[in-house]
């Protein structure tokens, strides 16, 4: 069957000396793999491996045979150029790492627009602005909601988040409960947007004890989840 989709870019491997499989997040179809054959060897070819570098914006005709083995691109084409995101030495980092979490979160061969639009516009904010040191947090929070197990923030106001339970509660019963300074880093995040991240200060330490409470919630609900290869460098680089 004949696809044309937007797609997003989460990963390439080189395959043989000229091959590529690319991993992406189509808005059709969901995650699909791509066997590119002579994509590196041949200069004339409509596929060109600058297009399929970590989380590029792509239109793509594809062939689906929907059977869970590699499927072929027939065209390709950048649906959003990014002006950054690529050569900024943070933004690639982060996009590094984005993709990372992104492969060990999507499963799933399905449609799901809403869950599609969340990423590319996120990439999108990414791209165009330069206050981005909280970025991963609220991307990460966010994304918890597409993937079902956003926190439960009726009862907020409560001093210590139950991660295995996604809720909020007044004691601390369990080795899987937080408190302290950095659930109140957490609840800063709850109900804004990226515009409104860089009005979060936060020390580099508490960015990074803050993640790392994050991927420790993805990893009690996300069966598999392992935490990004990326993530020491990714500590490193917010002040």
């Amino acid at each position: 069957m004949i696809v044309n989709t937007k797609a997003i870019v989460f990963s390439s491997l080189k395959y043989g000396d000229s091959n590529l499989i690319v991993r992406c997040f189509t808005e059709s179809s969901g995650l699909k793999s791509y066997l590119l054959r002579n994509v590196l060897k041949s200069k004339k070819g409509k596929l060109k491996p600058s297009y399929f570098q970590v989380l590029t914006l792509i239109e793509i005709e594809a062939f689906h045979k929907d059977k869970g083995t590699l499927e072929s691109i027939r065209e390709v084409k950048i649906a959003s150029p990014y002006k950054s995101l690529h050569t900024q030495v943070v933004k690639s980092m982060l996009a590094i790492f984005i993709a990372e979490i992104l492969t060990n979160s999507i499963t799933e061969e399905a449609e799901d627009k809403q869950l599609f639009n969340y990423i590319e516009q996120s990439l999108i904010w990414l791209d165009s602005n330069t206050e981005i040191a909280n970025f991963h947090i609220l991307f990460l929070l966010k994304l918890s909601m597409y993937l079902g197990f956003y926190p439960d923030t009726n009862f907020v106001d409560k001093s210590n988040f139950n991660l295995l339970e996604g809720t909020f509660q007044d004691f601390n019963t369990e080795k899987y409960c937080e408190s302290g300074q950095i659930v109140t880093y957490l609840k800063q995040f709850f109900g804004i947007d990226f515009d409104a991240i860089s009005q979060i200060k936060l020390t580099k330490n508490q960015r990074s004890d803050l993640l790392n409470l994050l991927l420790n919630y993805y990893q009690l609900h996300l069966h598999g989840f392992k935490k990004p290869k990326s993530l020491e460098v990714l500590n490193q680089i917010f002040q």
